[in-house]
């Protein structure tokens, strides 16, 4: 039998639907895909790489009825650059929205 020993505090899900983005101090919104959430990060896939520090503001759209949006107030950790030229955005989830 295979063993795992889960290192993060929050179990990570794996999943693909829209998002919107926007950094803290801009009004201008983008579009993206959401890759992955836990209880404290997100990863998403961006056009553009952003400096890790940078704040941000997201919105997740779940495909299914079930899942409300969110909207939670993140920090960018790392990106990475995707073999289409895109990037994965991984951030910490600083706060969320209130409704």
């Amino acid at each position: 039998m295979l063993e795992y020993d889960e290192k993060r505090n929050y179990i990570r899900m794996n999943v693909d639907c829209e998002l919107s983005y926007r950094l803290a101090d801009s009004a201008e919104i983008k579009t993206g895909n959401c890759t992955s959430i836990s209880g404290s990060g997100v990863s998403f896939i961006a056009d553009t790489a952003f400096e890790p520090g940078k704040a941000m503001e997201v919105n997740i759209m779940p495909k299914n009825s079930v899942t409300p949006p969110m909207t939670a107030f993140i920090e960018v950790v790392r990106n990475t650059l995707q073999d289409d030229g895109r990037f994965e955005i991984a951030a910490t989830i600083k706060s969320i929205k209130g409704t």
